[in-house]
């Protein structure tokens, strides 16, 4: 029995060089979570594959008829073709450097094939809106990422802080009102800064939130221990150094 056709769009994780001319792609999709395609002949010399191995970029959003079987763990893909093209993501070193950050942390969250449409559209969204954002925007987009990713597994930061409860338990994802036992913590501007990134409903917010460099990148270091405290097997972001010297 033929494998059955879907329609689905996808984000670009990962591309890894297959034979002389393929590509096996890494994608999350909308429809079928994480899933691996083989895709045959875009690295060809020949005017035929010329251009497309454009298209598996990570980052990338595409529009794609697929064959899917359960059965498989690496699929195929019939038809391709652009689902957004990006104004910026792609060609301007600081935002490319915040979208591959954010592609890194959701491959790092995404374990298993399962479909979870709205996780698909909140990461869709979110590589929208830092296409089109503002120079500040873009630049706190990591942080906005990194605190709202977690609600999609479970892992939710209580926006709990209050003039009595100040400090970030890092280790219990919730705002306290006595400095822990342990050093795994953020308090002062911090964790005022964390609950107010907490409250971000819409990415075109980000603008009224001003910081420098140096603070962002503290609140980047103490978000990584975070998700490190409560995904299994995080390990370290290799794309968080190259963010911390694109954005200072």
């Amino acid at each position: 029995m033929p494998d059955k056709l879907h329609q689905t769009r996808g984000i670009v994780l990962r591309t890894v060089k297959y034979g002389e001319t393929s590509v096996i792609v890494s994608m999350f999709t909308e429809l079928f979570g994480l899933q691996s395609y083989l895709v045959n002949g875009v690295r060809a010399s020949s005017k035929k594959g010329s251009g497309k191995a454009n298209l598996f970029q990570p980052s990338a959003i595409l529009d794609m008829v697929v064959y899917h079987s359960e059965m498989k763990q690496l699929q195929r893909i019939k038809e391709f073709r652009w689902g957004h093209i990006y104004q910026h993501v792609l060609t301007d070193v600081r935002r490319n450097a915040v979208a591959m950050f954010m592609i890194e942390l959701l491959s790092k969250c995404v374990k298993q094939p399962e479909n979870n449409p709205d996780l698909y559209f909140f990461a869709e969204d979110a590589l929208l809106h830092l296409d089109k954002g503002s120079d500040t925007v873009s630049a706190n987009f990591p942080l906005f990422f990194a605190l709202h990713l977690p609600v999609f597994f479970g892992l939710r930061v209580q926006d709990n802080y209050s003039e009595d409860a100040t400090y970030l338990d890092l280790q219990e994802g919730q705002f306290v009102e006595h400095l822990p036992m342990h050093s795994m913590i953020l308090e002062g501007k911090g964790a005022y800064i964390t609950s107010q990134l907490l409250k971000v409903q819409q990415p075109e917010e980000l603008e009224n939130i001003g910081l420098n460099h140096e603070f962002r990148r503290g609140l980047l270091q103490a978000y990584e221990k975070y998700y490190l405290l409560h995904v299994p097997d995080f390990g370290t972001l290799r794309t968080l150094p190259v963010l911390r010297e694109v954005l200072g």
